[in-house]
Order: structure tokens, then sequence, then C-alpha cells
């Protein structure tokens, strides 16, 4: 009591103090045009300076080097209410279509700029960011929410926690929207980088649900057990499961958007292997944690339609997720087995490490039965889908123009980018030359062309017009190919899908 005077005014001034230090603002600019041009700001950077008399403009002349695309500098206490103001560079003002990298320059530099801006902050332990919208709200958002993500659920010290809102602007429509494709891919994400023994098949059914419970007016959730999946004579998919103690679950999700639609529904497939030794042709050691990922085609289908619920698309989408383990055991598929598919065809498993495209097959057999307008199937299927295009697109096989122009002009929105990708019957008759079998799950050269052989097999249980088959497995995870994205796994293609979910509705 006499330490301090009654009342305690100096406590008073500490928490004020402290308060000011709660909002950050990320603010952009563009490269210059010219070498004697001044500060080329965004409409909200001006503004702002503005109301403090050009003094940002003449801090940023004077301490350092014009900024660079990607690059930022911070500010500290230069407006009262926002204490850190970092500033970042956005490039060229150049918002068009590039043809030679199949996206919008615009949107993937607003993207990175603004997830460096919003990390800088992160790492001041700035809790509330205000974020300048660059001219494209949502590519603005989607930088913010795809940036600040990191997996650390079972760290003790935990990524210091950033909530991003719009600052100038008024079209909090396309920030929100952003914010949820990006909270979409951060969900694919967050299943696919947590531990397999954590993510179960039955984990990951159960999460899926609890994620579109908010929206159980348009959704019907299946999660079938192993008893239906035999009811199905789905035996491809059940050879595969039989080698884990995990038992298989195969989630079937209605999202019925638009119910009064006589449209029949999109029907996507995703992969769901939730760990993946290779069975009995094991993986080398090396490398083989990342195999908890492999459920990726699952994770990002089924992240894709709870955006889709949260955005509410009025359109109808089936989900189908074969989730199961590939390990080896007494009861594991051994090479040269012969297992029966759902559609009676029967197949040679030469290598039990291309299991991926067993249970897809049984899963395409079902998608049919909805009488789908399109079918889309999405997987980690092949290491050589990596060697052939790297991180830079998702592999893109379809038998349908309309579907590939579609998912191109949706992944020319987002940024994570589709390629086309050959379904010749070259690759047909090396999967359907087999000695014991109808169909070989490898190819008769198997070193040669597997993504393409792969999608072949896969093509042996479609009869629907309009198929698109995408290898994810070259951007499953990110080094720092994206500069957006911390390293892991990526999530991707799900804001691609999403997209291709409103280009369809568009027409």
């Amino acid at each position: 009591g006499g330490l301090f005077p009654v009342g305690r005014p100096d406590c008073i001034v500490v928490v004020v103090v402290v308060s000011l230090y709660l909002q950050g603002l990320v603010l952009g600019v563009y490269e210059k045009e010219k070498e004697d041009d001044s500060v080329c700001f965004t409409e909200a950077a001006s503004s702002f300076d503005g109301s403090l008399s050009g003094k940002l403009r003449e801090l940023l002349s004077i301490s350092g080097p014009p900024l660079k695309k990607g690059k930022s500098r911070i500010f500290y206490g230069l407006h009262e209410d926002f204490p850190s103001v970092v500033v970042v560079g956005l490039g060229k003002n150049s918002p068009g279509f590039c043809s030679k990298e199949n996206w919008y320059n615009c949107k993937e530099n607003i993207r990175a700029a603004v997830s460096v801006g919003c990390r800088a902050l992160q790492d001041l332990e700035v809790p509330l960011v205000e974020v300048d919208p660059c001219g494209d709200p949502q590519a603005a958002a989607e930088g913010a929410v795809l940036g600040l993500f990191e997996y650390d659920e079972f760290k003790k010290k935990k990524t210091f926690a950033v909530k991003t809102q719009l600052h100038g602007s008024s079209d909090t429509t396309a920030w929100e929207r952003g914010v949820l494709y990006g909270e979409g891919q951060n969900l694919a994400r967050r299943l696919m980088e947590a531990p397999a023994n954590h993510v179960t098949p039955a984990f990951f059914a159960d999460t899926i649900e609890q994620k579109l419970a908010p929206f159980s007016d348009k959704v019907i959730i299946h999660k079938r057990p192993k008893s239906w999946i035999e009811e199905q004579q789905m035996g491809a998919f059940l050879s595969v499961s039989k080698g884990s103690e995990e038992p298989p679950v195969f989630l079937e999700i209605h999202y019925n958007g638009n119910a009064e639609s006589s449209q029949p529904p999109l029907v996507l497939v995703g992969k769901g292997i939730t760990f993946d030794s290779g069975g009995i042709s094991l993986k080398p050691s090396s490398g083989m944690e990342a195999m908890r990922a492999d459920m990726g085609g699952a994770a990002t289908v089924c992240s894709s339609i709870v955006t889709a619920a949260a955005l509410k698309l009025p359109v109808n989408i089936i989900g189908l997720a074969p989730l199961c383990e590939n390990m080896p055991s007494g009861k594991a598929n051994k090479p040269g087995d012969v297992v029966k598919a759902k559609n009676g065809k029967t197949i040679q498993v030469d290598n039990t490490d291309a299991e991926g495209r067993l249970i897809l097959a049984d899963a395409l057999c079902y998608a049919h039965t909805f009488n789908p307008k399109a079918i889309v199937n999405a997987a980690t299927l092949t290491g050589a889908m990596d060697v052939a295009l790297g991180s830079a697109a998702t592999g893109v096989f379809t038998n349908s123009d309309w579907l590939w122009k579609q998912l191109f002009k949706a992944s020319i929105v987002t940024g994570d980018r589709v390629w086309r990708m050959p379904l010749f019957q070259h690759y047909t008759k090396q999967v359907t030359d087999s000695q014991l079998a109808d169909l070989n799950n490898i190819g008769k050269y198997s070193r040669s062309g597997g993504p393409c052989t792969a999608a072949a097999f896969l093509g042996e249980f479609v009869t629907a017009p309009h198929w698109a088959h995408l290898d994810m497995a070259g951007v499953m995870s990110n080094k720092d190919e994206i500069p957006y994205l911390r390293k892991g796994m990526s999530g991707r293609p799900t804001r691609t899908l999403v997209e291709f979910f409103s280009q369809i509705l568009m027409g």
C-alpha cells in the first residue's frame, strides 16, 4: 500500500501502453515503373499515408532501397492505432492474366506479400492485424490465412495466434470468401500433417462430420463400416485394408446446396490411405513418415465440400472417401494376388504399393450409381507425378474437354495450377496386358509413364463421359516453392476444387 499512491495512476498508464501494441497494419506498395517515379502505394496505403501528411512515404524513401516483390519493411510508432506498420512489396501493378504462368501474377503477388507482412507481425506477437486489400480482398485474405497457419498441435510451444481483418475497404464479402477458401485449405493441411496414429480412418471421418455439423440442414453423412463395404463387393478396397488392424471406413457425404435443382450432382472421390507403408512391397524407411499424408486426396476433397457448405454454394455435391491403412501383415495383399473389384473386373496385384488405384477403383464404380454430372477424383497416386511436374501443378487426366476447361479456369484464379496429361490407349494396353487377371495394378513397363498407366488403370472403372483424375503427388507438400505456405503438407488443390464448384455454377 505504501509503495504506490492511492489510485495507482501508473498502473493505468501501463494498461494503455500494453493495449497500444495489440494492433498492427499491413500495407502494400508497388514497384516503380521508372527509376524517377515516386513511391506507388495501393489505395489503402495512400490514404493511410495521407493521414500522416506523407510521413510513411518519406520514411520508406529514406529507410532503404525500393521494396522488391515479396519483401517487407516494418515501421514503429507512426500511428496511435497501429504502433507496428508493415509495408510489403507487391511487384508490378499488372492485374492481367499471365499466359506464360497460367495465373494472375497480381493475385499471387498479393497472397505472397500479405503472408510476409502477417508473419512479420506474428513474430512480434501482435494479436490483431488489419490487412490492406491491395485491390483484391479475396487474394489478400487467402494470403493472410494461409500464411499464418502452422501445425503445432503436439508442441508445447504454440505458434502465436493472430486474428486478421480487412482494412480500408467495404468489400467484406470478398474478404470473407477468401478467409473461407484459406481455412478450407488449412483444414486439409491439418489432416495431412497430423500423425497417422491419431488420424485413423475413423478419426478422419469423425473430423469431417464435426466440421459439417453446422450445416446439417443441407448435409447427410454416412460412415460406412466394413460390413457395408463387403455388401458392396468392393474387393479391391477390402484387399488393401485387410493388412491393417485399423478397420476401413467408406465416408460418403451428400451436400445438397440446391435441393430443388434437377441437375445431377458432382461426385468427388478422394484417396484416403491414412498411412501407406507400401504393404508387402515395403517402401524405403527414408521419407516413409510423409506417407501419413497419403490421404491427401480425401483431405482436399472433403475440405472443399466443407468450404462449399460454409460458402452456401447452391450446388449439389457428393463426396466419397475410401479410408484405410496399407500395412504389411500376415493378412496383407501379396505380390501376384488376384482381387475382384466392384464391377467384376479382376486385378493382378503385382505391387502392393500401388494400392491407391485399388481403393479408388471401387469408389469410382460406386460413384456411377449417382448418375453424376461429372466425377472428379483426387489422389497422391504416383511418385512419378512429382518427377514429371514437381510442385508446380497438379496433373489432370480427363476424358472430357469441358471438364478440363472448368478445372483449368478455376486454377488460373486460385494460382493453384493444374496441367493436362495424356490418357492414350498406349497406356491402357500396358495395364490390360496381365498374366493372371483382367488388369494389372502396375504398367507393363513399370518405370515408364507411371502416372499415365495409373490413370489408364482408373479409366477402366469409369463409363461417365465427364471424368477427371487429379494426381496431386507432386503438390502434396511444400518446402519453399509456394511463398505463402510454410514448410509442410500443402493442402493443395483444395482452393482450386472450391473455385471449380463456383465455375460450374457460372456455367
